[in-house]
């Protein structure tokens, strides 16, 4: 039993996204804190990880905003 919720990912399930971008971005902060990189791709790395946490964020509300109505387009411009 504990093995298939070790498998499905647990109390973590669902937030692979947020935790791998997270762990990107401190990744990068660290690799110009100690010198490896320069700012300029620091910035990019960062900027770019950002956007993956932001794109997943906002396909998830849009996911509960338009599960809330099931009425087709179609059954909505009869009844105008």
């Amino acid at each position: 039993m504990k093995i298939q919720k070790i498998i499905s990912g647990g109390f973590l399930a669902g937030h692979r996204t947020y935790i791998l971008s997270g762990m990107g971005i401190l990744s990068a902060i660290a690799s110009y804190v100690v010198g490896d990189t320069d700012l300029f791709l620091t910035m990019q790395s960062v900027f770019m990880l950002g956007g993956i946490y932001f794109l997943r964020k906002s396909s998830e509300t849009k996911g509960k905003n338009y599960a809330k109505n099931t009425r087709k387009i179609s059954e909505s411009r009869r009844q105008r």
